[in-house]
């Protein structure tokens, strides 16, 4: 890539931004429109699990095919046909007739959204290339997470209320449009150094345990063990394959010698921790408040400022933070603000008064804003440049994964202790393991914040990257030194 002035810089961060901000806004206003969709569609708390599954799932499955693709035929290629795919997706998700439809467009508008957040943090990575002005540059791109968990529960609030569920889809079209032509006239093309060949025995088996693990799980309160017990199987088996497979090839689709990195594996089980937290989050408190509480999706959405407004404020500190003080500062505040926060939950019931809910959205908010940042640059950082891609590849992987979990762990279990004729009087009583299991996701964040950030684990992220390095690049570096 090119050196580029810094206007160019933040003009290239920006359109990066863009396509988190259109992912990320889909996700969180379409959270709001979920019992508007339920009552329109007619389907029950399965149906909108895989709502919100089938896209992630996709997502978690394709991020690294997409990550090792951009590397290989160009990040900017990649990065425009996603855009395409996910803009075209969200109309005909717009216009699906039924629920069934709305799962298969979602799929599609997944195909594109694989091939947006990945390969835009590899261009951020290769624009910013400089530690302290990357930390940062992360730290804008967590912002927008905050931005559109405070700007989503509104959005979609308001289009619900004046429209409906599928106004919620045409948000993405413009934005969708003009981040495509402004990528097209100022993103320059990049590529890493050496192709990396496709490796589909792997992606089919990725595909094989997230789909099939998945299912098993959302599936198990409707149609019991006999009917999941197959694919449960199909999913260890899936694994051990993984496993076995992928050290044999010498370029595969997850290179296993990133887990040698203790900063790279903490930051990959954080991220599955932190995400499956804020999925079963979202899930819970967008039924509870409009199935339970009775508010409207516009009220629904302000009562989740709380929770947004923080994560939007603590996003760019945490940046800052770990551009000056390293990772380890951020993850133990994110691990402790998400345990109390689900601990209110879980142990008080602070749902059912106005200020325990406060308190309750207002923790996560912070915990949440704190956690997004070190997780991408603990993931990046160490590794060599020409494996940008698929190290944020495999970080996003990550993120979705946890998400697809958390919805469908925290789904189930409420699914399966709610009563069907007393549903707001179930609701809580319901709701209280699902709070515990997220509160357990908190406690991950924070002992592997803490366990993976110090000396120790940055002299096994420094020996995982001279592995991975090959023998030319090594060698580049000697000389260089």
């Amino acid at each position: 890539m090119p050196e580029l002035s810094p206007r160019r810089r933040l003009l290239v961060l920006a359109i990066c931004c863009m396509s988190l901000l259109i992912v990320s806004l889909d996700n969180t206003a379409l959270n709001v429109a979920l019992p508007s969709m339920q009552d329109d569609l007619h389907t029950d708390t399965s149906g909108l699990q895989w709502t919100i599954d089938a896209y992630t799932l996709v997502l978690a499955s394709l991020l690294m095919l997409a990550g090792s693709t951009a590397d290989r035929i160009g990040r900017k290629r990649v990065f425009v046909t996603g855009l395409a795919v996910f803009t075209v997706g969200s109309a005909l998700c717009s216009v699906a007739p039924d629920q069934e439809t709305l799962v298969v467009f979602r799929m599609v508008q997944a195909v594109g959204g694989s091939m947006l957040n990945p390969v835009a943090m590899s261009i951020i990575t290769n624009t910013f290339t400089e530690p302290r002005e990357r930390a940062r540059a992360i730290g804008a791109w967590g912002a927008v997470v905050g931005l559109s968990m405070a700007a989503g529960p509104l959005v979609g609030g308001l289009l619900v209320e004046a429209v409906n569920w599928r106004a919620i889809f045409w948000v993405n079209l413009p934005v969708g449009a003009a981040a495509l032509l402004l990528t097209l006239r100022h993103v320059p093309e990049s590529r890493a150094p050496r192709a990396r060949r496709p490796d589909p025995v792997g992606q089919l088996l990725v595909i094989a345990l997230f789909g099939s693990s998945t299912y098993a799980i959302i599936e198990a309160p409707n149609a019991g063990p006999a009917a999941v017990l197959p694919f449960a199987a199909v999913a260890v088996a899936a694994l051990l394959g993984l496993l076995v497979y992928e050290p044999r090839r010498a370029e595969p689709l997850i290179d296993l010698r990133f887990f040698r990195s203790a900063p790279f594996s903490g930051a990959t089980v954080i991220a599955i921790s932190a995400f499956a937290a804020l999925g079963g989050f979202l899930f819970l408190s967008t039924l509870y408040l409009q199935n339970v509480r009775g508010l409207d999706a516009l009220h629904a959405g302000l009562w989740m400022l709380p929770m947004a407004v923080p994560t939007f404020l603590c996003a760019p500190l945490s940046g800052r933070l770990v551009g000056s003080r390293g990772p380890r500062l951020p993850l133990v505040i994110a691990g402790l603000a998400m345990t109390a926060s689900a601990v209110l939950f879980g142990a008080f019931e602070a749902q059912t008064s106005d200020a325990g809910l406060f308190a309750g959205y207002l923790l996560f908010g912070v915990g949440f804003g704190f956690v997004n940042a070190p997780i991408t640059n603990t993931a990046v950082s160490g590794m060599p440049r020409a494996q940008a891609g698929v190290a944020a590849a495999v970080a996003s992987t990550s993120r979705q994964l946890g998400q697809t979990l958390g919805v469908a762990v925290i789904g189930a279990v409420l699914a399966a202790g709610v009563g069907a004729s007393a549903y707001r009087e179930s609701f809580v009583a319901a709701a209280r393991p699902g709070w515990w299991i997220l509160a357990g996701c908190g406690l991950a964040v924070l002992v592997l914040g803490a366990l993976t950030t110090g000396r120790w684990a940055r002299r096994t992220a420094d020996r995982a990257a001279d592995r991975l390095s090959s023998p030319e690049v090594r060698e580049a570096a000697k000389v260089s030194a």
